[in-house]
């Protein structure tokens, strides 16, 4: 009985991992909604996962669906606020939405936690 309750919708730990996992595979392939759909399952069963939220953040990104992208990654910068990746993806997704300001300010935080050229570049504390 208790492990019916643990799991209401069927899902078990290892449906999660599998369902991550393919979902890591459908963003390579270029399919990030099959990948926000398979990621929708785990994020319901472990709200608190980052590394599920990351990656729907990027999946969303990838459909330019960027309200929800900019959500995810707000999200993940909550709890990882030195998370330089998901600083310079929001970045990214504030530029696309034509809101420099705050695309500076975090392709800045992302070169400030990691001198990655490719932050460091888009940051450009030369200008």
């Amino acid at each position: 009985m208790p492990e019916e309750n643990s799991a209401p919708t069927g899902r078990t730990p290892e449906t999660n991992v599998i369902d991550f996992r393919a979902a890591e595979q459908l963003l390579a392939a270029r399919d990030p909604r099959g990948a926000v759909k398979l990621l929708d399952g785990v994020i319901a069963a472990h709200p608190e996962n980052t590394a599920a939220r990351l990656l729907r953040a990027r999946a969303f990104f990838a459909a330019a669906q960027l309200r929800p992208a900019e959500l995810e990654f707000s999200i993940v910068l909550e709890r990882e606020p030195d998370n330089a990746f998901a600083h310079f993806a929001l970045a990214r997704t504030y530029e696309r939405q034509g809101r420099p300001a705050q695309a500076k300010r975090h392709f800045r935080l992302a070169a400030a936690l990691d001198p990655n050229p490719q932050y460091l570049k888009a940051a450009r504390f030369d200008a």
